[in-house]
């Protein structure tokens, strides 16, 4: 190596952090007010996301209310480690919760992709958009509703002495009275019809606009070669909006070990006769908390749920990611 290229070298050396430190500058001058915009965005989702899960360690305490402060009574209760997770597991209860948040909600996702995506096929293929758009607020309407609302449009029907079941509609058909209530083998059948009427104009108006989004070009193109209008949803709509279908089952399988309270509470009217087939995991964790004042039991439960609902995103995103690499999220 001669001496010109040595001290070449020995020059570039010495210039190189100089331009690393031009370029960091010069990154930060163009990137910055970005990552400013963005700094209330991530301290409300540290606050409120991530910090509340310090609570997760109730689960593996026994919460001993020694002091008038809950963070002191928190901090000097003792460890017990998975006993809480052993008291729930021993129970029937385990089974009966698990069972149920996981066939509503198996359910539940069905109902909604399957009765959402054929809604919007039909609102998109309606020729009077007027008429469309009203079909579109009559369904999306009850979306806005709360559950305490819906529990009481329900007890209307099915109460026992005056509903509109068993004051007009059972008489009209020749069959006896049913005592709602009392017999839980109905609800798996009601709970599932309710849920659907409540939500599926949300996910026909989100698979709606997905379809509006393809472009036409692709239904001409179809015409012009002669495919029908089935041939055209099975090969041309279906497959563009799979993304969005696949999104929203993600985020519905995300959740599936979460039931929306209102529905099993508020609907069912906290029937304790009922429990075997409404009784879920959200539920349970407020009569854990509530009744029995058992905390640690109820955020073994809570803990319980979102890692499980955790590890089916994965689970779930794998299976997709072998199948089609380009639909998976992750």
């Amino acid at each position: 190596m001669t001496p010109s290229t040595e001290a070449a070298e020995v020059v570039a050396k010495a210039k190189a952090p100089k331009t690393r430190s031009k370029q960091n500058i010069g990154y930060w001058k163009r990137f910055g007010a970005f990552y400013i915009m963005m700094a209330p965005a991530l301290l409300v989702l540290l606050m409120n996301n991530y910090l509340p899960m310090i609570g997760s360690l109730i689960a593996f305490k026994q919460i001993e209310y020694t002091s008038t402060s809950f963070i002191r009574s928190f901090l000097e209760s003792k460890w017990v480690g998975w006993e809480n997770f052993n008291y729930l597991f021993s129970t029937t209860d385990a089974w009966t919760i698990t069972r149920n948040t996981l066939a509503y909600n198996a359910v539940f996702i069905v109902l909604n992709l399957v009765i959402g995506v054929t809604l919007a096929l039909l609102f998109n293929a309606m020729r009077n958009r007027r008429l469309a758009k009203l079909h579109q607020t009559a369904m999306f309407l009850p979306y806005f509703l709360s559950m305490v609302v819906i529990s009481y449009l329900v007890y209307a029907f099915l109460n026992p002495d005056i509903g509109i079941f068993n004051k007009i509609v059972l008489p009209a058909l020749g069959i006896e009275p049913i005592d709602w209530y009392t017999e839980s083998k109905w609800w798996p059948f009601i709970l599932p019809i309710i849920n659907t009427w409540k939500g599926i104009g949300y996910y026909a108006v989100i698979f709606l606009a997905a379809i509006i989004g393809i472009d036409n070009e692709y239904y001409e193109a179809a015409t012009i070669d002669g495919a029908s209008r089935w041939r055209q949803i099975f090969s041309i709509t279906l497959p563009l909006i799979r993304p969005v279908i696949i999104i929203l089952t993600f985020l519905q399988i995300g959740r599936i070990f979460y039931s929306d309270f209102g529905l099993f509470f508020q609907v069912t009217r906290n029937s304790g006769i009922l429990y075997d087939t409404t009784l879920v995991i959200d539920t349970y964790v407020y009569q854990g908390f509530i009744v029995s004042g058992d905390i640690g039991m109820s955020s073994a439960a809570g803990l319980y749920q979102a890692v499980v609902g955790f590890v089916l995103v994965l689970l779930s995103n794998l299976v997709i990611r072998r199948i089609s690499r380009d639909d998976a999220l992750f």
